[in-house]
């Protein structure tokens, strides 16, 4: 192995670790809170903790045009490229907001159980005004392109320092309640983005790159979806795939043990994909950079190298949660019957996660390459058939 090349990756994926970590985190607190005041399983999968799939794929687009961009020293393009996106996302977050607000009679339609389904879309609803996050995404990717990852640290890690203190406010303080642990999720995330937004207006080092608001973004909106698209179909794909488990749960008896069940497993192995998803940035951003300065052998030999640390680091993830099931299960559940059942599933969830670390890492490099065209098409074999 290039170590030296292991080094750099390593050093840039530990800072996109811990701002994926943090930002996650608030999504995972204000569950918690919500779940000591209602039994609702579906809180864990309808409050995804990566976010909404939709949004975070539309951004990829930003990893190769901000990317490649980067590494051409085409520098005022990426200012551009991100405009587009802020109005991507926000045309996407609508209809996202509507789908949101009939939560109830979706899950209805989907003949989950009417309690339920009450109480989980009243906590959807409370996430509509945090239709920032699609930009926060945005914003991510624009620095993430650039190498500029401590900064990303600093300003995750003061909203979620913060969150602590808006959902125990909210939910303890006011007549919200259980509403305020959604609600506290939509201001933290505006204050995560509002935080990168003057770090970028303000930072020197961002002269180049940002120029200000232009209407010029509008010419490059469906340039931009034509990478945006095929990401977020690969995205929508993964996620869905993994929430329609949670709905077949639904089906069967006993619904808040089985859907419960299902949610500590799809959730764990989403938070077992945080510490893999950190290296798959450092090496798609290391890839668009090299490609986009010609050079497609170190651009290669980056993905190689990335490939073998990810081995290594996947191991690592699946040995610390066989030996500490019980334990990590215990943070979401005291039943002992579901710390029971997550025992007998750990071996094969222990597969899917050590599948989905080389998985994301392979899919990280065809979007550096633009071939997430062909994505869409493997991946229902993968999650759907199977």
């Amino acid at each position: 192995m290039d170590f030296a090349e292991a080094k750099i990756q390593i050093l840039f994926a530990v800072p996109l670790v811990l701002s994926n970590v943090f930002s996650s985190s608030i999504t995972i607190v204000s569950v918690m809170f919500a779940g000591h005041l209602v039994r609702s399983s579906l809180l864990l999968q309808l409050s995804p903790i990566r976010g909404p799939p939709l949004l975070v794929g539309l951004s990829g687009a930003l990893e190769t045009l901000c990317g490649q961009g980067f590494g051409a020293k085409m520098y005022k393009m990426l200012g551009i490229d991100l405009q587009a996106s802020f109005i991507i996302s926000f045309l996407f977050s609508i209809i996202i907001s509507i789908l949101w607000f009939f939560t109830e009679s979706i899950l209805v339609l989907l003949h989950q159980d009417p309690e339920i389904s009450r109480t989980a879309a009243l906590y959807m609803k409370y996430l509509i005004p945090g239709f920032a996050f699609g930009f926060l995404q945005n914003m991510l990717r624009f620095l993430q392109t650039q190498s500029v990852v401590i900064p990303l640290v600093v300003f995750s890690a003061i909203p979620f320092g913060i969150h602590f203190g808006i959902v125990y406010s909210l939910v303890n303080k006011t007549s919200l309640g259980f509403k305020g642990a959604p609600m506290a999720v939509s201001i933290s995330t505006w204050i995560s983005f509002l935080l990168l937004a003057m770090y970028v207006v303000f930072a020197d080092k961002f002269k180049n790159t940002w120029k200000g608001l232009s209407v010029e973004s509008f010419q490059y909106i469906i340039r931009n979806l034509k990478l945006a698209l095929p990401s977020a179909a690969m995205f929508c794909l993964e996620g869905w795939a993994f929430q329609i488990l949670v709905f077949l749960a639904g089906l069967m008896p006993n619904p808040e043990i089985t859907t419960s069940l299902t949610a500590i497993c799809v959730n764990t192995e989403n938070i077992a994909y945080m510490v893999t998803y950190g290296l798959s940035a450092a090496a798609s951003t290391r890839v668009s950079n090299e490609l986009g300065a010609g050079n497609p052998k170190r651009a290669k030999h980056a993905m190689i190298v990335t490939l073998k640390l990810s081995v290594l680091v996947a191991l690592a993830v699946v040995l610390s949660l066989a030996l500490g099931h019980n334990a990590w299960v215990g943070l979401f559940s005291n039943s002992h019957s579901i710390i029971k059942k997550f025992a007998e599933m750990t071996p094969l969830l222990l597969v899917s996660i050590a599948i989905d670390a080389i998985q994301g890492i392979l899919s990280g490099f065809m979007d550096r390459l633009n071939m997430w065209s062909i994505m869409p098409s493997l991946h229902p074999y993968a999650d759907y058939i199977l």
